[in-house]
């Protein structure tokens, strides 16, 4: 339990330190690209990745440019989407984004479906749908209207990089080598982007992506090591990092950061909980 607890911890400071940069109106995206290098050394000294399997990487290639340019999107738009809802519901839309796995090993991997996975999508729709709501007000700012698209950015682009990741580990690529590769290029691609874009570089923002790549890569050694750890227990593990995650941000988003929920909000966050639940022990 203590790797899975330092899991969902490290999940949550990732939250915690990007609301309080976009608080602080700075440039994310040099925090993200800082962050890289970290993140490959920590991956390269804690993983140890066999990097004579570069050569048969292969048809995986693809996959990784996938991952190299999502990783880092998927983390501006979650800032973004921390700046717009907070996040509470920003954390239980990333671990929503369970669904889209599910739904696509359905659709595309030929899985069978039974009742309780449609039980527990539709619950995952549901609470996607009470996490974004808002009460209508005669005057809606433009940032208020984007906020179901930041969202619903969260949750499409983490279920496709779990999709992702998936499709590297069925062509038998070792998982430490690809999350090597992957950083290295995401970070890579970033800095050639805020390069292009002639960026002025901030460098509070560059020291809080050493933090950033710490946070990051703690959460997946974590995980990973609680998976290897209780591999007798694969249900606790999953169903405990992601309502754990929920439950520890909704506790800091509203008593630290006094974040506003409805109770249309507080009943999303109810059947989030419930919709991991039954996914998984369907």
């Amino acid at each position: 339990m203590v790797y899975l607890t330092i899991a969902v911890l490290c999940s949550v400071a990732v939250s915690v330190l990007l609301k309080i940069l976009r608080q602080k109106n700075i440039d994310i995206r040099q925090t993200i690209v800082a962050g890289y290098p970290v993140a490959c050394l920590l991956t390269w000294l804690l993983l140890k990745p066999d990097i004579s399997g570069m050569s048969a990487l292969g048809s995986a290639w693809g996959v990784i440019v996938a991952l190299g340019v999502m990783l880092p999107a998927v983390f501006i738009i979650l800032g973004r989407a921390i700046e717009s809802v907070g996040m509470v519901a920003t954390d239980a839309a990333q671990r929503l984004s369970l669904i889209i796995p599910i739904v696509a090993s359905f659709l595309l991997f030929g899985e069978l479906i039974t009742g309780t996975h449609i039980l527990g999508l539709a619950l995952g729709f549901l609470a996607l749908a009470a996490l974004v709501y808002r009460p209508q007000h005669a005057e809606i700012s433009q940032q208020a209207k984007r906020t179901p698209l930041w969202l619903f950015g969260v949750w499409a682009g983490y279920g496709i990089i779990d999709i992702l990741f998936k499709q590297v580990a069925k062509q038998g690529t070792a998982f430490p080598l690809t999350l090597f590769v992957s950083f290295g290029l995401a970070g890579f691609l970033l800095l050639i982007y805020l390069l292009v874009t002639r960026v002025r570089w901030q460098g509070n923002a560059l020291a809080a992506g050493l933090l950033l790549g710490a946070l990051n890569t703690g959460n997946i050694y974590a995980y990973v090591r609680a998976h290897q750890v209780m591999h007798d227990s694969p249900s606790i593990v999953f169903t405990g990092m992601n309502v754990g995650v929920i439950a520890v941000a909704t506790l800091i988003g509203v008593g630290v950061f006094k974040e506003h929920l409805n109770r249309i909000n507080v009943l999303g966050l109810s059947l989030a909980i419930c919709c991991v639940a039954l996914l998984f022990l369907a």
